[in-house]
């Protein structure tokens, strides 16, 4: 499998060198970082190469890099069904970039794109209705980022008074707690229910 993935990522290479920035095979998975303003027309290629042949879409999302200057990096997953192979994409890019939709070749990217829209705020050009997925319309910030906190920004309630659903800042009612997750059974110095009536029998003889 391994060198079938490496005589691919060459092959991709040579008929492709304007938009392959590097490739590489771990793990038997092939991996192929590429330049952002290509990705419509590579993913055409990866479709239609007689030698490729990925045309199932598996899924799009991103990672969220805050300390780099271009923060987010652009994952793409496709299938070869027929030839048995996957293929990763890779783009890095910045947070004001707009991502060329990649709709007009895989018609299933609409709902992976305003997923990744909902979680990271990256946004796509050239997508027909670019909205939240996941989250309601009214939703401040985008989860997955980093620096989106635990707690959000605000919560939902219904309100028996006014009768629907009401939006409020989020409010603690109690500062941050610490947890030990320590088993009792590893030697935290917990007492567990009947453990006194064993130390009694224990002083008694």
């Amino acid at each position: 499998m391994t060198e079938a993935l490496k005589e691919l990522a060459q092959h991709i290479e040579s008929r492709r060198p304007d938009d392959v920035i590097s490739t590489d095979v771990a793990f038997g998975e092939l991996t192929v970082t590429v330049t952002l303003g290509g990705i419509v027309d590579f993913v055409a290629f990866l479709k239609e190469d007689p030698n490729c042949m990925f045309s199932s879409l598996v899924d799009i999302t991103a990672v969220d890099y805050p300390e780099r200057p271009k923060r987010f990096e652009m994952v793409w997953h496709f299938l070869s069904m027929y030839r048995n192979q996957r293929v990763r994409v890779k783009s890095a890019i910045r947070e004001e970039d707009l991502v060329p939709s990649i709709i007009s070749i895989h018609k299933s990217a609409n709902w992976f794109e305003r997923e990744v829209f909902d979680m990271f705020g990256i946004l796509f050009s050239g997508h027909p209705d670019l909205r939240r997925l996941l989250t309601d319309y009214g939703f401040r910030g985008h989860p997955l980022r980093k620096d989106f906190p635990t707690t959000g920004y605000v919560e939902v309630r219904w309100d028996e008074v006014e009768k629907r659903v009401v939006y409020e800042p989020v409010k603690l009612v109690q500062e941050y707690r610490q947890f030990d997750f320590l088993s009792p059974w590893e030697g935290a110095k917990y007492i567990l229910p009947g453990d006194e009536k064993t130390e009694d029998k224990a002083g008694s003889k």
